[in-house]
């Protein structure tokens, strides 16, 4: 098996393939739907192909020769094929489900187009190892983000738009810098020749606001909630599967496996997460727009996310892995399950809804089942990942950290059920059946996922504790 032309497969399929969305929409719009299934389909089964590689703790480089030290190198590891796994497979559900989701919706060869490039930037970013193309498919990722915001082309739509643009080309930008700050240091944009190396607290500064833009740490979370804008299928590809989940990842390809970090960001780099995880928390109490509850409401877990990787013991970086698998599934039903209700009522505030669990059963009992996971109760999924990054955190020697990091746990119980009980629970307000059956079936499975990732855990945790390794063996 050729590792590495599965690996340049996986990038460009969905990257190139992309391109062809508007040629097979040409021919008729069941031929666009099917062509695009079948990328998506491809490129979620070709990761799979690297799993048993992976799972050896192997580790491949594939390089391709270019000009100052621009060469496209791709590391094929423990970490980036469960990445790549966990976002193509995810993209591919959300890809079934806007079949329903858009089939009357105008533009939609720009729609699957971008779709399909947004999870092929994902791909070539997860497996990059130069930070110039990681930081180009960063953007091309950002591009994709902004127009499939304003997908609907409405003034607010494009205003919201542009401001998630702006907020995470700032970001990005100045991670550019920081990029540049290590090139000076170290000769070199390759990550495999710089592992270990101390780099300034400058550029570790200016990259994890790169990273905080994109993942959406507080204060440069904002763009987020508005993005809610979006079609459905959107936000659930941004939360679930590809956008949030950026930041995260390079936070640990660059500052666990790569760099070692100077004094003092280690100690402050759990109570600035938590507290953003906190803060979010507490906003998605009080809010009332259905898709902007579950915007603060990743915000929140991201910070959990951030939070394990930040700790740097086993415990926590193994359970941010498996957070970031179990987040992806869960959140991905919780907003699909939105869309199904707002497809159908034509509402967002939840407290105009109620009683929807009488005409939408499989939904309201999906979107249960995705918040039990999301809230991290046992045996859902979400309850082994947050049990290891509290672990991990209290090892770390953070208690407080930990206790504060339980508290956002409880508020977080409490807003999703909240939302269940205004719009599935009480009076029946409108008749909204679930009629598409492709929405409903994955939102199903989403949730059947969400329980049997828990009750199976030690099948992913086999993955993720061989990452966790390949990460730590060296890094103190």
């Amino acid at each position: 098996m050729n590792i590495k032309l599965i690996a340049l497969l996986a990038v460009f399929v969905p990257v190139l393939g992309a391109f062809t969305v508007p040629l097979a929409g040409r021919i008729s719009r069941q031929a666009r739907s099917v062509w695009s299934v079948l990328l998506g389909a491809v490129t979620a089964a070709l990761p799979l192909l690297l799993l048993p590689f992976a799972l050896g703790g192997k580790q491949e480089v594939a390089v391709q020769t270019l000009i100052m030290g621009l060469d496209f190198k791709l590391i094929i590891d423990p970490l980036s094929v469960f990445m790549s796994i966990v976002s193509s497979f995810i993209g591919f559900l959300i890809i079934v489900y806007s079949l329903g989701y858009i089939a009357h919706d105008r533009h939609q060869d720009e729609y699957y187009l971008m779709v399909l490039l947004f999870i092929g930037s994902m791909m070539g970013l997860v497996f990059s190892a130069n930070l110039v193309f990681m930081y180009v498919f960063w953007e091309i990722i950002a591009i994709c983000c902004w127009r499939l915001i304003g997908f609907y082309r409405e003034k607010d739509h494009v205003l919201k738009a542009d401001k998630a643009f702006l907020v995470t080309f700032f970001g990005a930008a100045v991670m550019l810098l920081g990029f540049i700050l290590i090139y000076n240091q170290t000769g070199t944009f390759d990550l495999t020749a710089m592992r270990g190396t101390l780099i300034p607290g400058a550029a570790v500064l200016f990259i994890l606001l790169g990273m905080f833009s994109k993942s959406t740490t507080m204060p440069l979370h904002t763009w987020l909630p508005d993005a809610g804008v979006a079609p459905t299928t959107v936000t659930a590809l941004l939360h679930a599967a590809v956008l949030v989940k950026i930041g995260v990842y390079a936070f640990a390809r660059l500052f666990l496996f790569t760099f070692s970090l100077p004094a003092g960001w280690k100690e402050a780099l759990p109570i600035i997460v938590v507290v953003s995880s906190l803060v979010a928390a507490g906003a998605a109490t009080v809010e009332n727009d259905f898709k902007r509850i579950l915007a603060y409401s990743t915000i929140s877990q991201i910070g959990y996310i951030f939070l394990g990787f930040s700790v740097y013991t086993p415990d926590g970086i193994s359970g941010s892995l498996l957070f970031i698998l179990m987040h992806g599934l869960a959140k991905a039903g919780l907003f699909l399950c939105a869309g199904i209700v707002i497809h159908a009522t034509h509402k967002r505030d939840i407290r105009e809804m109620g009683g929807l669990i009488k005409t939408m059963p499989v939904t309201a009992v999906a979107f249960l089942a995705c918040a039990f996971s999301v809230i991290g109760l046992p045996p859902f999924g979400g309850f082994f990942s947050k049990l290891l990054v509290i672990t991990g955190t209290v090892k770390a020697g953070q208690v407080w950290v930990a206790a504060v990091a339980l508290f956002t746990a409880v508020l977080t119980l409490f807003y999703l059920l909240r939302v269940f009980s205004k719009v599935f629970l009480g009076e029946v307000t409108a008749t909204a059946p679930e009629k598409t059956r492709g929405m409903v079936f994955v939102v199903a499975l989403l949730a059947v996922l969400s329980l049997l990732s828990g009750l199976l855990v030690a099948y992913p945790m086999k993955l993720v504790e061989t990452a966790t390794t390949s990460i730590i063996w060296w890094n103190p």
